[in-house]
């Protein structure tokens, strides 16, 4: 085992770090620093000396240089069994440093900021710190380095086990989280920097680095091992219930960036990544109802997902059938006393907006990715383009936005029928879409829904006025679409034909 008689602190997240120090002090260890984190300890009243007493060297360009020097670097890098080392360690009047306690300039903060500037996020790439997590990670069998606070209370805890030692294995373990720190700081780094000046808004080099968050129980199937990298429990936070699932953490995704399309009291219920339903209304529980009334058959063992905090009412409606998952962003008053009641069922808080992330859409191919940035386009009522004799009134507009938005998130080719406020009827995923406006109607008709008078959008051009034509037939008399077709004309002459309005978007939304 090592014995730690020599530590170097140097942190950028002060968490912690005092009372790590103070730990550090039972064992009777010297503790060396810089900058802001000497000042820190010293304010507590812990001793600690300045790297620059140590390496007899000042800091230098605003504090770009502190701990490159040989009196630092010798000391993590330097093996305890090779005479030849310590031979040369002693003539040259350096001591050993047993422990590096390190993280880095918030780099991933800074460009995080919309209004970040290319010389500020220079000015956040750390170069000393990655240099000595790195030595001392590489050196693990006579250096401990820690890069995480989490890792300070299982520190002083080994520590006092060990009297004032670390074990073999812990130091390895130590030294792998190390490099997959440094690993991380630099992707981020080379990501944000490949996009600067590129004409795409892409980096040329896609380089990722991800901290496994949770190992799921499978993938998508039993036979698929699954598990979940990065952050997506900062913006899910579950309170209650059986693990997520590899296919809940899939809907649940989906859900929130379809919620996020509305201001209103929304609800949406998803299955299999589509939407069965949306609504909103004034009140959450008015919403659901006209959610679940879309299509109640496909809502059984789906997700739900409120854009208000969850009120007993609406958790007693939601409770009536069997719901997989419910997100909220908070939940009233004894709710969640009354929806803990059953066991198994996910309840999930969602903590922050997802249209706050800023990653792009990344999927797997053979071989590689394929890199898009994610689709927050929204479309206004500015930009639309009324193309036929008759304009819509002002309700088939809203319910022509109300379908729009929805479709966005259905799977290609995709028709919605709305009315302003909630869905009525949705078809996903097939290969025509007059069979996507067939099924629509028909999820409509055995939910007991009428269609006549409402709204339909198609996430993309109709490429022949038959789908057009189906989607009159079960009852639409205003029609939204991307336009762009050879036989836009030939469309636009069927909705003259049979009084309906149309506009286009000029945009389209697939969903593969």
């Amino acid at each position: 085992m090592l014995k730690i008689r020599r530590a170097l602190i140097s942190v950028s997240e002060k968490r912690g770090i005092v009372e790590l120090a103070k730990g550090l002090q039972e064992f009777g260890i010297e503790i060396i620093s810089t900058g802001g984190t000497l000042q820190t300890l010293k304010e507590a009243g812990i001793p600690a000396r300045s790297v620059a007493e140590v390496t007899g060297f000042p800091e230098i360009l605003d504090g770009r240089v502190k701990t490159l020097h040989p009196a630092i670097h010798a000391a993590l890098l330097a093996a305890g069994d090779n005479p030849l080392h310590m031979k040369q360690l002693q003539e040259l009047g350096i001591d050993l440093i047993d422990l590096v306690v390190v993280n880095l300039y918030p780099f991933e903060q800074t460009v995080g900021q919309s209004d970040v500037t290319l010389e500020q996020a220079i000015e956040q790439i750390d170069v000393g710190g990655p240099a000595m997590i790195r030595a001392a990670a590489k050196n693990y069998l006579h250096t401990a380095v820690v890069v995480h606070p989490e890792r300070y209370g299982a520190l002083l805890d080994e520590l006092r086990v060990n009297n004032g030692a670390v074990t073999p294995k812990t130091r390895f373990a130590l030294a792998r989280e190390a490099f997959q720190h440094t690993a991380s700081y630099d992707a981020v780094i080379a990501t944000y920097l490949g996009t600067v000046n590129s004409s795409s808004g892409l980096p040329e080099v896609v380089t990722l680095s991800m901290t496994r968050s949770d190992v799921l129980r499978y993938g998508e199937n039993p036979h698929q091992a699954g598990a979940l990298y990065g952050k997506f429990n900062s913006f899910f936070k579950k309170l209650h219930g059986k693990e997520l699932s590899y296919n809940n953490i899939l809907d649940v995704n989906a859900a929130a960036f379809l919620a996020s399309e509305f201001e209103k009291p929304t609800v949406v219920i998803v299955k299999h990544n589509n939407p069965c339903g949306v609504g909103s209304a004034e009140h959450l529980i008015e919403a659901y109802k006209k959610a679940l009334a879309t299509d109640p058959k496909s809502a059984f063992g789906g997700i739900v997902l409120v854009n208000r905090v969850l009120d007993l009412a609406t958790a007693e409606a939601i409770n009536d059938i069997f719901t997989e998952v419910i997100v909220a962003p908070g939940f009233a008053e004894g709710v969640l006393e009354f929806l803990t009641r059953k066991k198994d069922r996910r309840l999930i808080q969602q903590m922050i907006d997802v249209r706050s992330a800023r990653e792009y859409d990344l999927r797997g191919v053979v071989g590689g990715l394929l890199v898009q940035e994610q689709d927050h386009y929204r479309v206004k009522r500015s930009d639309l383009r009324v193309v036929t004799q008759r304009k819509p009134t002002d309700d088939e507009l809203d319910a022509m936005l109300f379908a729009w938005r929805v479709a966005k998130h259905v799977k290609s080719n995709a028709i919605v029928y709305a009315r302003r406020d909630c869905t009525l009827g949705i078809g996903a995923g097939q290969m025509s879409r007059v069979d996507s406006s067939r099924i629509a109607a028909m999820k409509a008709a055995e939910a007991g829904l009428e269609l006549k008078g409402c709204a339909v959008a198609s996430d993309a051009f109709f490429p022949f006025a038959d789908g057009l034509i189906e989607a009159i037939k079960a009852g639409a008399t205003a029609v939204i679409q991307p336009g762009g077709s050879v036989r836009d004309e030939e469309v636009i002459q069927a909705a003259n034909q049979h009084n309906v309005a149309m506009v286009f978007t000029g945009v389209r939304h697939f969903r593969h």
